[in-house]
């Protein structure tokens, strides 16, 4: 929001229930969009034919998305001039999917990182734009470690966007290192003390 690039609109999910008293709440996200004066929209889903006009009228020559939390159709992806691109919490192909910071801790990585990725039709498998390396120490949280790659992350979208005619987009590779960063439920926390630490 603070470089030179205009921000003509903001996408997020609808407002959730949340708290005691299950009040709707915005996300943080829509509560900055709107404090600083930009249009926000928050469609359920992005499927139908309406809601892509909407974003197609927009006339933006990127969209750039990050944790929006729902796969962009088709026509979503081919809109834009630059098409979408997408903030990633991970050194893909390692770590594709809903949960890469919390599985990059629990499974011991000592290095993980941020891609700055053009979006397809998959889950997290477009070719890659920029790459950046974080070591992770012993220790951090997945609080402390989200902090960490938003600012590398926010900081890496400014670059690719100023950057983006001269970069060539690198696949993904190798394939056979994909692993899949599934959603963590309330299961994961449960603690066997039947089993050594």
């Amino acid at each position: 929001l603070d470089s030179h690039h205009e921000v003509v609109a903001v996408y997020s999910q609808p407002p959730r229930p949340a708290g005691r008293g299950r009040k709707l709440r915005k996300s943080p996200c829509q509560i900055l969009a709107e404090e600083r004066g930009i249009p926000v929209y928050t469609p359920k889903s992005l499927r139908k034919p309406d809601a892509q006009a909407e974003f197609s009228a927009l006339e933006a020559d990127v969209a750039a998305v990050a944790a929006y939390g729902l796969l962009l159709p088709k026509p979503i992806l081919e809109d834009k001039l630059m098409g979408c691109i997408n903030i990633h919490p991970s050194l893909l192909p390692r770590w594709r999917g809903a949960a890469p910071i919390p599985w990059a801790i629990i499974d011991g990585d000592e290095q993980t990182g941020v891609c700055i990725m053009q979006l397809d039709e998959g889950m997290d498998t477009g070719p890659v734009l920029a790459r950046r390396v974080y070591d992770l120490e012993p220790g951090t949280t997945a609080g402390e470690l989200h902090d960490s790659l938003a600012d590398v992350g926010a900081k890496m979208l400014v670059d690719v966007l100023d950057q983006y005619e001269t970069i060539t987009p690198m696949t993904q590779e190798p394939e056979s290192e994909a692993t899949h960063a599934r959603k963590i439920v309330r299961e994961d926390g449960r603690l066997d003390f039947s089993k050594p630490a």
